[in-house]
């Protein structure tokens, strides 16, 4: 199998110069099977068009949107009083599947002003097939109610695109509508009982470090030295 990942910071990579994206530091990615060309694109807020060019001077070719959850910051629309051109404006050049997860999709619809025919919303570990490589879709509900993260293989190690479910040091916010914090501890367990011991890319640049080990994960970060949900609730819940 020949992976092909790219891990792109926005502000920098990509949207450079947007106020928005600069202070929001989000990661997007780019995912797919070198042998096909074929890839997806992680939360393509901000800039598509840059990412589908990043893209093109690959050689790859868009097959589909992979959003993490609803969030403007992540697949477009209304935040902070600016409007961000997202997955709506990507499909409306590529029109390609955004795969969901399916407690997240009326969110999505909501936020981007797409219809649900739009989107295609999947349970708790489905796959989806890119050329060769097949990503495995996990439930991680907590930071919103269909909050999804993608485990992908690879020879030398395997990815874990966390979303805003797990940072590198800390977790995504509870406080939102829709988040759960007894829901969150559930979700970041199911994580740390990952087989393989993959290596986190998260959803946003919160540390120095891009990526790190789900080993090195579990033994610095904060919200994996509770024991329990009700401490999980009490430390981190708002």
């Amino acid at each position: 199998m020949g992976l092909y990942f790219r891990q792109l910071l926005s502000g920098q990579d990509y949207a450079a110069g947007d106020p928005v994206a600069t202070q929001m530091v989000n990661f997007s990615y780019l995912i797919g099977d070198t042998e096909s060309r074929e890839a997806v694109v992680v939360d393509p807020a901000y800039s598509p068009g840059e990412l589908l060019a990043a893209l093109d001077a690959d050689g790859m070719r868009l097959t589909g949107v992979l959003a993490t959850h609803h969030h403007p910051d992540h697949v477009g629309g209304s935040m902070m009083g600016f409007d961000l051109v997202g997955v709506a404006d990507l499909i409306g050049s590529h029109p390609v599947p955004i795969h969901v997860q399916r407690a997240e999709a009326d969110y999505v619809t909501r936020v981007t002003g797409l219809s649900a025919t739009d989107l295609t919303p999947h349970d708790h570990d489905d796959v989806v097939e890119v050329g060769a490589v097949r990503i495995r879709l996990l439930h991680t509900p907590g930071h919103t109610p269909g909050s999804q993260c993608f485990l992908v293989p690879d020879p030398d190690g395997d990815k874990l695109v966390a979303g805003d479910t797990l940072f590198l040091q800390g977790c995504g916010r509870t406080d939102f509508p829709g988040g759960d914090a007894t829901q969150m501890y559930h979700s970041l367990q199911q994580l740390a009982s990952l087989q393989g011991d993959p290596t986190v890319y998260p959803g946003h640049r919160y540390s120095k470090a891009p990526s790190a080990p789900l080993s090195d994960v579990r033994q610095s970060n904060a919200v994996y030295r509770v024991g329990s949900a009700e401490q999980f609730v009490s430390a981190f819940g708002s």
